[in-house]
């Protein structure tokens, strides 16, 4: 927490705005659409979650059965259950190696083999924070006249060329869960440059009731709005955004300098001046070829002995069991990333006593002092 969290939500009580709506909302949906774009062409709903937000864009885009949907494949499943909700095929996309995301040739292969079929949106995740190639997947959803909706839930403070992640394509979702690089304990929001498809999602997410005196629906809707409380923490929260991107970018050098020298370890970084990642998680892939052996499982297990957390990169999502015959393009980078990569501790608050714990135990493993 910032600091200022508490003052927002106790106006909340002090008022009783206890409801999805209020003040506390409002202001954080004109913080978050400020701060993706000062020049105020960005609107924002706040929603329960980053997968509420990408259900709603689906919808409002009326993705349906025998529909198309193209997702990375690289991924939480988050990005792809609201496919599944709408009952729309999914279609898997693998990564490429520079950015670890949405690969666009493996897209152009499968929109070129899927041309004759609805397909109905493009889905690219901004992986861990880092940007996706947007100027090459963009290229090819206007080829094809696909819309493009962002999953960048991981990516609030990340930048491609200047331009904040989430403002490419035609929506995006955001998230703040627990985990991520602001939180409101649970929330998300989707955005849009298009304020027709912003207040859409706002009807939808109050369970599509109609204007009248009395309760009318002529749509399905969902309860899907952020409480005025929550929505104050996040008010608080978007005041110290850019100070966690920071933090968590001050992690990574640290950890790249503790690697610098330690063959077979490889970061997901930044390609070139194009990409600005907040490096909400520091991942590595472990080439146990190089490193003499010493697998993304030796590290793991290395650290979970000290009772220091860290995970497996996602496991791609053609590889899940729920998903299993799932059409999927591309040479299997996102299974090789899954097999040799972890995310290491990346958390805003580290402190100095708690890297030395985690330097210490790598230092063991990779027989590195610290």
């Amino acid at each position: 927490m910032g600091g200022t969290e508490a003052q927002y939500v106790k106006v909340a009580f002090d008022t009783n705005w206890v409801a999805p709506l209020g003040p506390n909302v409002d202001g954080f949906e004109a913080d978050i659409a400020t701060y993706l774009d000062k020049e105020a062409e960005i609107h924002a709903a706040a929603l329960t979650s980053g997968t509420a937000a990408l259900h709603l864009a689906l919808r409002i885009l009326n993705v349906g059965k025998d529909d198309v949907v193209m997702v990375q494949s690289f991924t939480f499943c988050g990005t792809t259950n609201p496919v599944s909700y709408q009952g729309a095929e999914l279609v898997f996309i693998d990564s490429e190696t520079d950015t670890w995301n949405m690969c666009p040739i493996a897209l152009k292969e499968a929109l070129e083999a899927y041309k004759d079929k609805p397909v109905k949106a493009i889905m690219p995740v901004h992986l861990y924070g880092m940007p996706a190639k947007m100027d090459a997947l963009q290229h090819l959803a206007d080829l094809y006249n696909v819309p493009i909706i962002e999953d960048a839930a991981e990516a609030l403070g990340s930048t491609y060329k200047s331009q904040k992640c989430g403002t490419f394509g035609l929506m995006a979702a955001l998230s703040f869960n627990g985990n991520k690089i602001i939180t409101t304990s649970g929330g998300g929001a989707l955005v849009s440059k298009h304020k027709q498809s912003i207040d859409q999602a706002r009807f939808l997410a109050t369970q599509a009731r109609d204007n009248a005196p009395h309760y009318q629906h002529s749509q399905i809707g969902y309860n899907y709005r952020m409480s005025n409380i929550v929505a104050g923490i996040g008010r608080g929260q978007m005041e110290v955004l850019d100070e966690r991107v920071t933090q968590r970018r001050a992690n990574n050098k640290r950890y790249s300098a503790f690697f610098a020298g330690v063959d077979g370890v490889k970061f997901q970084t930044e390609a070139n001046a194009d990409y600005f990642s907040n490096y909400w998680l520091t991942a590595i892939i472990i080439d146990p070829a190089k490193t003499g052996g010493i697998s993304r499982e030796d590290v793991r297990l290395a650290l979970d002995a000290e009772n220091i957390e860290s995970r497996p990169l996602w496991k791609p999502m053609h590889m899940q069991p729920v998903y299993e015959g799932t059409a999927f393009f591309g040479s299997g980078v996102c299974e090789q990333l899954f097999e040799q990569g972890l995310c290491l501790p990346s958390g805003s608050n580290l402190t100095e006593t708690e890297f030395e714990r985690i330097f210490i135990a790598l230092g063991k493993l990779f027989k590195k002092q610290f």
